[in-house]
């Protein structure tokens, strides 16, 4: 688990609360089941597109042993199996006595846009026991965590090396969010364009490079931490989540903000996502839908 160092840090952010476990794992079964039901499906229909049945009017004379070991051996053997990351996701969650830190209900909003979308590139600022779900609802995609603690991507890094994940260093804390929110209305903040190269305080500037380059269809919130006055909080996170979206080129993305209970998420994710923008809200999950502000359209910073 998490170095002894970071104790605070992995009760609330890594541990759920003990009455969302059950309803956490059987969404979490259900989910990963129709997936694999899914799979099998359109696997099944492109192979029946691939041989279609006979007419009425074909005679189909009766398969010898040799034919069906010929069918046999020229069938891929890969043509109905799930893929390796489904099927390891499947046996984690169902075998695990941890759960992820959001409840069903919370889950089941981003899962119904990634349903969607996928596969998409997905960006998530934490690393936590969830982090094998998301990047499994959006197999075939590319699903990237950015996480404070170093030590705890090693962990992680150890039991799944397929997530893609990268540190990242904050420079704010949660008792400088009054100023920042300050900061953030100056005109330096509300003028769309790359993060990276941004004069805005609350834009995040040392993530790596390629994360700036991508396009991303969705982006979720729930890192870094922010329970405690000197803890880094989310303003940077939830203002750099959401310019990345003011700069596509074209499009839409879709933008998650976890743990609004807090002051810090509930004010900042309406003052730089926008509450014009946002779409639901599910227990302590928002939803925003962010269009490009570079695709001809005169857009405010947010819609009057």
């Amino acid at each position: 688990m998490y170095p002894s160092s970071q104790q605070h840090y992995s009760n609330c952010k890594m541990r759920p609360k003990a009455n969302q476990a059950l309803s956490s794992k059987v969404l979490l079964l259900g989910v990963f089941l129709a997936f694999l039901l899914l799979f099998v499906l359109r696997s099944s229909l492109s192979l029946s597109k691939e041989n279609p049945p006979p007419t009425s009017r074909t005679i189909v004379p009766k398969a010898s042993h040799s034919m069906k070991q010929a069918k046999a051996a020229n069938c891929s053997p890969t043509c109905t199996k799930i893929p390796k990351s489904l099927a390891q996701a499947l046996i984690h969650y169902s075998t695990s006595t941890i759960t992820p830190q959001q409840t069903s209900k919370e889950i089941s909003v981003s899962a119904k846009v990634l349903e969607k979308k996928s596969p998409c590139n997905f960006l998530v600022f934490g690393l936590g026991h969830d982090s094998l779900m998301w990047s499994t609802l959006n197999h075939g995609g590319r699903t990237v965590f950015l996480e404070e603690d170093e030590a705890w991507i090693g962990q992680i890094q150890r039991r799944f090396p397929m997530l893609e994940s990268y540190h990242v260093t904050y420079d704010s804390k949660v008792n400088q969010a009054d100023n920042l929110m300050d900061v953030g209305r100056g005109p330096e903040c509300t003028a769309v364009g790359d993060p990276k190269y941004s004069m805005c305080q609350l834009a995040l500037k040392g993530l790596p490079s390629e994360i700036y380059d991508i396009t991303w269809d969705l982006i979720m919130v729930d890192a870094p931490t922010g329970y405690y006055q000197e803890a880094p909080g989310r303003m940077t996170a939830i203002y750099t989540a959401g310019m990345m979206a003011r700069n596509r080129e074209e499009g839409q993305t879709d933008v998650f903000v976890h743990d609004v209970n807090r002051e810090v998420e509930d004010t900042f994710s309406k003052a730089f996502l926008c509450e014009g923008y946002m779409k639901k809200q599910e227990g302590r999950l928002r939803h925003f839908t962010i269009p490009s502000h570079r695709d001809g359209s005169e857009r405010p910073f947010c819609p009057e």
